[in-house]
């Protein structure tokens, strides 16, 4: 039985056989068709609060009704407001559902999720003139909500194998410290901890060479990470990889905040995201395809099967072992005692430490490139920060100035594990961005 469900999936979305070769020509087309309407110039970056935002949100939404799928919300999006220095920015999530036909599970549910927005525009001086600078947001993460569309409309088509429910989420103003996804989360969706997994689609259009797609669960989640394989194996298509230090700051933290399964698949952060050079025409089309026919099949084992994935608090993890010592390195969540930052955790960190003393470098200003440098580091059992490292750049001079601020910290309290002070690692996203004026 499970053999023939997965081999139908394939057939289903034309990539299994030599006949289907034109659904699989017509798959590609329509995503890029999405992500051809997500990045045009009239949605001018999408930026959260935007008339942008709000035609992205009405596409999508429109999409999704095409589709066949119930939105959970009005047409214009499941409104909320951000309060910003003084002033208020409004922003959308679009919520829709497929029902689960089990009686029992239907009440359970799979998430899917990709953020709406991006960096919209920045006007920068060029020769004394001012100059517009358009950031599309093709692979960030246009190329997400193309994915998600597509699935909507392949899981719609398969609904009768759906025993628990698939709610499909585009969230707004996730360049805003994920909002929407907060909103939905401890807000908007009342069900939430009848949520099995959470699947978060962020930048899945430049795979490196090879189909080299990642996954990500945020802690030690071998259930997750065992189905990730089981899928894989019995589905056909190629099973990502887990890659650690392939996290990105993205809407699936707000529901592992919440102790919720989840698990983020990407093809990792592209020198062009972020950037002017973000569009349309750069992304691997067929590689999206694939990734939809595994994420397709995932989330019909995710909603098919009899036990609700759990969340595992209990697994410690030890990421690696390092110095001369051989000392084990830790992550935040799998030791007793996080360290701490004057009594906080890493959000303090970034905002009483790394945002005030971070500078933007003048080149990069100039030529309006910004973006998120992801850095880890240590912190030793006597508090000190070492091996910081970028994990994820996006230009020298940034990523620089990141380790730089970093590398400076004052020292913190020690994390502990069993009464003793032990090594723990962090990964942090550290933002650069330009005010449009």
């Amino acid at each position: 039985m499970k053999l023939k469900l997965f081999l139908f999936c394939s057939v289903l979305l034309g990539c299994a056989t030599a006949s289907s070769l034109v659904a699989q020509d017509q798959l590609v087309k329509r995503l890029k068709t999405h992500v051809q309407a997500l990045t045009a110039d009239g949605l001018k970056g999408r930026k959260a609060g935007t008339e942008g935002e709000e035609l992205a949100a009405a596409y999508v939404a429109d999409c999704l009704q095409k589709s066949g799928v119930q939105l959970l919300c009005p047409e214009y999006g499941q409104e909320f407001a951000i309060l910003q220095a003084g002033d208020t920015l409004f922003s959308r999530n679009i919520v829709g559902i497929i029902e689960g036909h089990d009686p029992q599970l239907r009440e359970e549910f799979v998430v899917i999720g990709a953020n709406l927005d991006h960096l919209g525009t920045h006007v920068l001086m060029r020769n004394g003139k001012p100059e517009t600078q358009l950031y599309p947001g093709a692979d960030a993460n246009a190329s997400g909500l193309a994915v998600l569309l597509e699935l909507a409309d392949q899981l719609e088509k398969s609904s009768f194998l759906l025993r628990r429910s698939v709610i499909l989420v585009a969230f707004g103003a996730s360049q805003q410290a994920q909002a929407g996804s907060w909103y939905f989360v401890n807000r908007a969706f009342p069900e939430i901890e009848q949520v099995s997994i959470m699947v978060d689609l962020q930048q899945v259009g430049r795979p490196a060479s090879g189909y080299r797609y990642y996954y990500f669960t945020g802690g030690p989640q071998k259930e997750v990470a065992d189905l990730i394989l089981q899928v894989g194996n019995e589905s056909g298509y190629p099973a990502p990889t887990w890659n650690e230090t392939m996290s990105l700051s993205s809407d699936y933290l707000a529901f592992y905040q919440r102790e919720l399964p989840t698990v983020l698949f990407t093809s990792g952060r592209s020198m062009e995201a972020g950037t002017t050079r973000d569009v349309a025409s750069s992304l691997d089309y067929e590689a999206m395809e694939t990734l939809c026919g595994y994420v397709l099949n995932f989330v019909l084992e995710a909603a098919r099967r009899d036990e609700k994935i759990e969340w595992q608090p209990g697994i410690q993890m030890v990421l690696e072992t390092s110095g001369e010592s051989g000392a084990a390195v830790y992550g935040p969540r799998d030791v007793d005692r996080a360290p701490e930052f004057f009594h906080g955790d890493e959000r303090r960190f970034l905002d009483q430490w790394v945002y005030g003393y971070l500078r933007y470098p003048d080149y990069p200003m100039s030529q309006g490139i910004q973006g998120t440098v992801m850095v880890s580091f240590i912190v030793e059992p006597d508090g000190a920060v070492t091996n910081v490292q970028v994990v994820r750049g996006v230009h020298e001079a940034l990523d620089n100035e990141a380790v730089r601020v970093v590398s400076a910290s004052p020292k913190w309290k020690p994390g502990q594990m069993s009464g003793r002070k032990v090594r723990v690692k962090y990964t942090i996203p550290i933002e650069f961005r330009l005010e449009k004026r």
